[in-house]
C-alpha cells in the first residue's frame, strides 16, 4: 500500500477524472469504449485503489475529452 500522501492522491486525481466524465455526461462504459480501457481500470482509478499510467491518463483525457492538464492539475 503508498503512503498516505501518495494515496490522498490518487483519489483527487480519480474525483477529476470522475467530475469530467460526468461533465461529459458518459459513463464509464461509454469511456471504455472509447479508450479501450478496461471498465474495472476506471474504476479502480476513480477510486484511488490503482495508480494510472500516462498512457492510460492520455487515453481517459482524449475519451473524455479535455486536456490531460485538467485531470492531473494540482
Amino acid at each position: 500500500m503508498p503512503p498516505d500522501r501518495v494515496r490522498a492522491r490518487r483519489l483527487e486525481l480519480g474525483e477529476r477524472i470522475r467530475a469530467a466524465r460526468e461533465h461529459a455526461n458518459l459513463t464509464q462504459e461509454a469511456v471504455s469504449l472509447r479508450t479501450g480501457v478496461r471498465i474495472a481500470t476506471i474504476s479502480d482509478i476513480e477510486l484511488g485503489h490503482r495508480a494510472a499510467l500516462i498512457d492510460t491518463l492520455f487515453r481517459l483525457a482524449d475519451g473524455i475529452g479535455v486536456p490531460l492538464a485538467d485531470l492531473v492539475r494540482e
